[in-house]
């Protein structure tokens, strides 16, 4: 299952999944784009492994990361109870 957690000013939307058994989270990066449908990412915490990088550049994977570092600890929390609406009762 993946957990909506946050939209940013380009219009990139940032999800998670649930945190697996080996203790990981799946960090899935989006944003339409008229020529490729999605560009698209993906991010493993705890340790920053990227994946499947498609249409985005080295300087916007570079802010993403930096997006993930500072809200890290939120995503891994959210991710053991639900996502954010669970988390915060709503």
């Amino acid at each position: 299952m993946m957990y909506p957690f946050i939209t940013l000013d380009d219009n990139t939307e940032i999800v998670h999944s649930e945190m697996r058994p080996d203790g990981t989270v799946k960090v899935y990066m989006e944003r339409p784009d008229e020529k490729l449908g999605f560009r698209h990412a993906t991010c493993y915490l705890p340790g920053y492994r990227w994946e499947d990088i498609a249409g985005f550049t080295d300087q916007e994977i570079a802010r993403y990361q930096e997006v993930i570092e500072s809200t890290a600890h939120l995503i891994l929390q959210f991710s053991q109870e639900g996502g954010f609406d669970n988390a915060a009762n709503l």
